[in-house]
């Protein structure tokens, strides 16, 4: 029976689970929101609460303990100048989980693991997406009014010429009718002469 076992072993080992937990609390402070499985974004939540509660001493053994465990030197400086200073007048529930449901391929259930006071940082970012999609849209529907353009000129510019080409066809079609019509006249009128001379 497994009474009072603490904690998800999540299929891994113990050096598998424990790089695991410190890249997604790598990943959580550096972006603010991550998106993971329900499972490992519990579990990673204590690992980050900790993180937080210990970086709130702000002395130089707390940064060397953290420092164990995150992965990358900005995002240490980032918990300590601009995290903790946000953050540090909360007692504790730094973080926030949201369920999402189920994966598509193997319906494993989703959640997004957030910092609570960043709301304002994701929703600028998504504000700013959502300016460059229009930016987007708008140079694509100017381009693609400037190529109708163009293709309307290029379009009359080739119409007047074909119509030239028709009056021409046309004039020397009249010209050889004429043409034949003379030759035919001239070649009548001498036999008709001819014919009279004859009786």
């Amino acid at each position: 029976m497994r009474h009072g076992v603490k904690g998800r072993k999540l299929s891994r080992t113990h050096s598998h689970r424990a790089s695991l937990m410190n890249s997604l609390a790598t990943s959580l402070l550096k972006y603010k929101r991550i998106k993971t499985t329900l499972a490992k974004a519990k579990e990673a939540r204590k690992h980050v609460e900790a993180l937080i509660t210990k970086a709130k001493k702000n002395d130089l053994h707390s940064r060397r303990h953290i420092m164990r465990f995150i992965n990358d030197k900005e995002v240490v400086k980032e918990l300590f100048s601009e995290v903790v200073s946000k953050i540090g007048e909360r007692p504790g529930g730094y973080t926030r989980v949201i369920k999402l449901g189920n994966r598509i391929g193997d319906a494993a259930s989703m959640a997004i693991l957030e910092l609570v006071d960043y709301n304002d940082v994701i929703t600028k970012k998504a504000e700013e997406h959502k300016e460059k999609r229009e930016a987007k849209k708008e140079a694509k529907q100017k381009g693609k009014s400037e190529e109708n353009k163009v293709e309307d000129v290029v379009e009359v510019k080739e119409a007047k010429p074909k119509k030239e080409k028709k009056k021409t066809e046309k004039k020397i079609k009249d010209k050889t009718k004429s043409e034949e019509k003379d030759e035919a006249s001239k070649d009548s009128k001498p036999k008709k002469r001819e014919k009279k001379s004859k009786k």
